[in-house]
């Protein structure tokens, strides 16, 4: 069995660093040791990740690829890293490079994926805050944790920071990735979304941990709020897309004018009692905004205004299997 674990990266190399240490500490104790590549992309032109990784290559024990993209934007690094896969990988797992996961992540999705035959498996991501002063009202508020649910259940969408695919699906797609949220994200629901609704089933593993790691930058009320925003914008774009009926449509425009109204009625009081709660509010009126905006057809481009430098050069390095 073949499993190809796809990662893109932007001028974090600290935290692919991690990642990678943590990839080379994966564990299998229930099923055999499978055949493992590790396809990188570099969305930076310069192309220092490529360097790094060679560097690497002597102490990884999985093959491991690097490659750049010189377009800017998420979807364009994620189908490169498609692309770069080996074709005849059976899986294609994702994962994002703030993240790391337990030794035991990958053997957990495939073992759900075998019990269930599923054709998607999704498990949790926990946030991890490694500044010391994060405030307090960031952690009161839970504004970085996502649902979890019990192992083996069916869910209805999953998200690139950490899923697991059949390789065959994701190679019928061109382009596996839409390259309208290059620059905004949500490329990953629009992808899963679309899958579901296709018939393919999707399970959850909640053994199949990873941690993202919150840098400060994350940690403030900007942020939260403008991310609660294009969430739901974009998830709402999708679904205006998917299910254009008048009666879907209709609901979301019932919800977003709900989440607006529970947040203005809770603005208040909580201006008088924890901030947390106070920030709640406010978030609850950024995701209602955020969902009439992506009915109107709005989508918030929240990767815009970083810095970039284009090149058209594309490499590709291979690391040898150990």
């Amino acid at each position: 069995m073949l499993i190809s674990v796809c990662i893109i990266t932007y001028k974090r190399p600290e935290g692919l660093k991690r990642l990678l240490k943590s990839l080379n500490q994966l564990t299998f104790k229930s099923i055999e040791v499978p055949q493992i590549e590790v396809v990188v992309i570099d969305n930076d032109s310069a192309g220092l990740t490529v360097q790094f990784c060679q560097q690497m290559q002597s102490e990884f024990k999985w093959l491991l690829k690097t490659g750049i993209e010189p377009q800017r934007g998420i979807s364009y690094a994620r189908n490169r890293a498609i692309a770069t896969a080996d074709k005849n990988a059976d899986f294609i797992a994702i994962i994002d490079d703030d993240e790391v996961p337990k030794p035991q992540w990958l053997e957990q999705l495939l073992l759900v994926q075998q019990e269930y035959n599923a054709d998607v498996v999704a498990g949790p991501v926990l946030p991890y805050f490694p500044n010391e002063n994060t405030p307090n009202w960031v952690k009161k508020g839970k504004f970085f944790d996502s649902e979890r649910y019990s192992t083996g259940t069916q869910i209805d969408v999953a998200y690139s920071n950490n899923v697991l695919t059949r390789g065959e699906i994701l190679r019928k797609i061109d382009p596996v990735f839409d390259e309208r949220f290059a620059l905004t994200g949500g490329e990953d629901s629009h992808l899963f979304m679309r899958l579901y609704k296709s018939g393919y089933k999707f399970v959850w593993a909640d053994e199949a941990i990873v941690y993202e790691w919150i840098p400060k930058t994350r940690t403030n009320l900007k942020y939260i709020l403008q991310r609660g925003y294009r969430s739901w914008s974009s998830h709402s774009l999708t679904e205006r897309e998917l299910y254009p009926s008048m009666p879907v449509q209709s609901m979301r425009i019932v919800k977003g004018i709900g989440l607006i109204v529970i947040g203005l009625l809770c603005l208040i009081p909580a201006a008088f009692t924890q901030y947390h709660r106070f920030v709640g509010a406010l978030l609850y009126i950024f995701r209602g905004g955020g969902t009439l905006a992506g009915l109107l057809g709005i989508n918030y481009q929240e990767y815009k205004n970083i810095p970039y430098t284009p090149n058209s050069d594309y490499q590709i390095k291979t690391g040898k299997q150990n």
